[in-house]
């Protein structure tokens, strides 16, 4: 009877230590969790437990790593070595995302986040115009491919058919839910200058507004002044009778 319960505790110790040399071997332990005690697989980014800064230091770093994996394309374009010719707000945009990823906080996949219009730094914040608009509907794409939930508010809980299209976006308020919840907003201003248009990015914590991320870029003229407006044909406005 001994020899049996001996000859099973040795099969129980050989094969955890077999499955520990294995994660070890896949490097789905960290290091410092080892040490610890407290190995926990990492691949997967579980931050149900982990404090909000930890969980977003992770969250970030999950995505550097990823970014380097692909080339770190986004850098060509924040230092603006792409052929002008090929350049657009995007790219510009892109590059504005790595900085805001450099020093993010608390964000990650579990905590939703809005995108708005920029405005202009010397108005009322009441109105945009069609860069702004532009710059907030790139962001929406860059936070996307970051990993982080995004809520369009602007979405309708129909489709709108009429005889020009089917639609389901609004920008009037009353055919768009009253409340729509997120944790954090990106906003932003945009300040002419001579040559451009300075864009100054951050991410806004909806109640303790708190800022958890911060950009700043310039975009070109040439770049800002491409966007083409469909009121206008040939550089006139279009007013209709």
């Amino acid at each position: 009877m001994k020899l049996c319960k001996l000859a099973l505790c040795l099969s129980v110790l050989l094969n955890g230590c077999a499955g520990l040399q294995e994660n070890v071997s896949n490097g789905s332990f960290n290091n410092n969790q080892m040490e610890s005690g407290k190995a926990q697989v990492l691949n997967n980014l579980d931050t149900d437990d982990m404090q909000p800064l930890e969980a977003s230091a992770h969250f970030q770093q999950h995505y550097k790593n990823k970014f380097s994996q692909n080339g770190g394309d986004a850098n060509a374009y924040a230092m603006n070595k792409l052929n002008p010719k090929n350049r657009n707000v995007n790219h510009y945009v892109r590059g504005l995302m790595q900085d805001l990823v450099s020093n993010l906080q608390y964000v990650n996949q579990t905590t939703p986040m809005m995108v708005t219009s920029f405005v202009y730094l010397d108005s009322d914040f009441s109105a945009s115009n069609l860069l702004g608009n532009q710059i907030a509907e790139s962001f929406i794409h860059e936070i996307h491919k970051f990993g982080i939930p995004v809520i369009d508010y602007k979405a309708t809980d129909y489709i709108r058919i009429t005889k020009t299209g089917d639609f389901a976006l609004s920008r009037d308020f009353l055919e768009l839910k009253a409340n729509v919840k997120a944790d954090y907003v990106l906003l932003g201003t945009l300040t002419k200058q001579q040559g451009g248009v300075l864009v100054n990015a951050r991410v806004v914590g909806f109640e303790s507004k708190a800022v958890v991320a911060s950009a700043q870029g310039f975009l070109p003229a040439d770049i800002a002044n491409s966007l083409l407006n469909n009121n206008l044909v040939d550089g006139i406005k279009l007013v209709s009778k």
